[in-house]
């Protein structure tokens, strides 16, 4: 198989160390992987209170698109908020990606805000299922945004319940605060079907997700479509820690296809 290039791009509070198994497996491939950090996340050097907006959040992302030489395609792969992080540089750079993986991430589409498939997740998810998780304000009036800190017992039970203990104890120790930037969303305009809506879109679902549900992943797929849906069975929402190996051969078989 000819050399690809993943970019992975990881989830609200996270940064390039959950990728830490999947890496070495894609590499040992023959591929080339780059796992960032977004800013304010892993070992950005950026504060929350530092950022505002979606922009500003992605940046890193951004700044490696527009770093690709000329005729250079990757194969983008963004885990839960991520996402929301990778249909930004979709509709940016839609020239620069082959493919986008969502991993059982929020999924925009080209009718709503990105706003908008956040609205139905908080729609449809009770608030005792954040369980010790702190929504706290760290801007100013003038200003406002609004953090996310993930509690032990939300890590535990609903992000890494299928993980080993060294995988939960790493994450505890390596999380950051970060934010949904809700303030921000509904100012992000629409994405396009020229920009964000040109790319392939692939998910890939885990079925044993108790942050993101299968029932939401779904409705994910079916708001929008994708031209191909895998699932990964007994995953939980960290499936990068849980089931590399899987992720690995799906994320394989999605590079052959290119």
């Amino acid at each position: 198989m000819t050399q690809k290039h993943f970019v992975l791009v990881h989830g609200s509070s996270h940064g390039a160390w959950c990728w830490y198994k999947l890496k070495p497996l894609l590499e040992s491939g023959g591929h080339k992987v780059t796992a960032l950090d977004l800013s304010a996340s892993g070992v950005n050097p950026k504060q929350l209170r530092d950022l505002r907006t979606l922009h500003d959040y992605t940046l890193p992302l951004m700044e490696l698109m527009a770093a690709l030489p000329n005729g250079e395609k990757v194969i983008l792969v963004g885990h839960s908020f991520g996402g929301i992080n990778i249909a930004l540089a979709m509709e940016n750079f839609p020239h620069k990606i082959s493919v986008a993986v969502f991993l059982t991430a929020f999924m925009p589409d080209s009718v709503h805000p990105p706003s908008y498939i956040l609205d139905q997740f908080n729609k449809c998810t009770p608030a005792e299922t954040w369980l010790d998780t702190q929504f706290l304000s760290c801007g100013t009036p003038e200003d406002p945004l609004t953090s996310v800190v993930f509690g032990p017992q939300f890590m535990s039970k609903k992000l890494y319940q299928m993980c080993s203990p060294e995988d939960i104890a790493l994450g505890g120790l390596l999380i950051r605060p970060s934010s949904y930037f809700t303030e921000d969303l509904p100012k992000v305009k629409k994405f396009t079907n020229e920009g964000y809506g040109s790319v392939k879109r692939v998910y890939i679902i885990c079925s044993e997700d108790q942050a993101i549900t299968l029932d939401f992943q779904r409705w994910l797929i079916e708001n929008i479509g994708v031209v191909q849906a895998k699932e990964i069975k007994d995953a939980d929402h960290m499936a990068m820690l849980s089931k590399p190996q899987q992720l690995c051969e799906y994320l394989l078989e999605i590079a052959r296809d290119e």
